[in-house]
């Protein structure tokens, strides 16, 4: 009787402990900008995307360095396949902000479909933006694929 006495407030910190705080308007507008770039790529979008990102944008996907120029080609030249389309769903982090710069680190899922042709990809996934005439953009993304199926 007394474990369980002792067990149930411990349980209680914990799922409190792991609890997401709220994240402030700060940290949502980059959350919103990162989201918003997602939703460029999958509507094969390039001015939208552009209007996301930083000109000098450094992506790291699959052991490569990208710019905006090869982000635009690998993902929307040179996917123009009919009944593509792409959702996206997030799981943020950590979100850290200060007057000009902030840090997003989230879980991305995709699912991506292709000719008719479904695929899920998992990735963890950290962004830096910046804040360029009071509008975060997306400096760099570090991309790591965790499960593609």
């Amino acid at each position: 009787m007394n474990k369980t006495i002792l067990l149930l407030p411990a349980m209680f910190f914990i799922t409190l402990l792991q609890a997401q705080q709220k994240a402030s308007p700060q940290q949502e507008d980059i959350r919103q900008t990162v989201i918003n770039m997602f939703d460029a790529l999958s509507n094969r979008d390039s001015a939208a995307l552009k209007t996301h990102c930083t000109a000098d944008i450094s992506l790291y996907e699959y052991g490569q360095i990208w710019n905006m120029d090869s982000l635009i080609l690998k993902a929307i030249t040179q996917n123009q396949s009919t009944g593509f389309k792409r959702t996206n769903r997030f799981e943020f982090i950590r979100t850290l902000a200060d007057k000009k710069t902030g840090w997003v680190t989230y879980r991305l899922e995709s699912v991506i479909i292709k000719e008719g042709n479904p695929i899920t990809l998992q990735w963890l996934e950290t962004v830096g933006v910046v804040k360029e005439r009071k509008k975060w953009k997306v400096k760099h993304l570090h991309s790591t694929l965790i499960k593609r199926s």
